[in-house]
């Protein structure tokens, strides 16, 4: 995964990193004392994208990204982020954990263990 350099900040919210690869988009939101306070994994880019959503506030959300394609006769909408249910979190942080290799290790190492809490992560 590589980072996006002069990723744009929205006044009022926490700073923010986005990394990509072929398959996955990682942004994550820093802290002022630069501890991550939430991130949004976005995986199978190429087929049907989903997201992880997780912050320290709520937890975890997962969402099915509304590319907007889907309106006959009508100009593409903006992408949106749906309510999706049950997701493999075990086959996610597999494949997450091959492409972020190259992340730095806090991050990386956050997100892993993130998905490793999540409820559906088998022990």
């Amino acid at each position: 995964m590589r980072e996006h350099p002069d990723v744009r900040q929205i006044p009022g919210e926490p700073r923010r990193r986005w990394f990509s690869s072929k398959d996955f988009d990682l942004i994550v939101w820093l802290a002022e004392d630069q501890r991550i306070s939430g991130f949004e994994l976005c995986y199978d880019k190429q087929r049907h994208e989903h997201a992880i959503v997780w912050n320290e506030a709520s937890g975890f959300r997962h969402m099915a990204v509304d590319d907007g394609e889907q309106r006959p006769g009508r100009y593409k909408a903006t992408p949106i982020l749906v309510a999706d249910g049950l997701f493999d979190v075990r086959r996610i942080h597999a494949a997450f954990r091959e492409a972020s290799q190259g992340l730095p290790p806090e991050i990386r190492n956050h997100v892993l263990r993130a998905l490793e809490q999540h409820p559906q992560f088998p022990a």
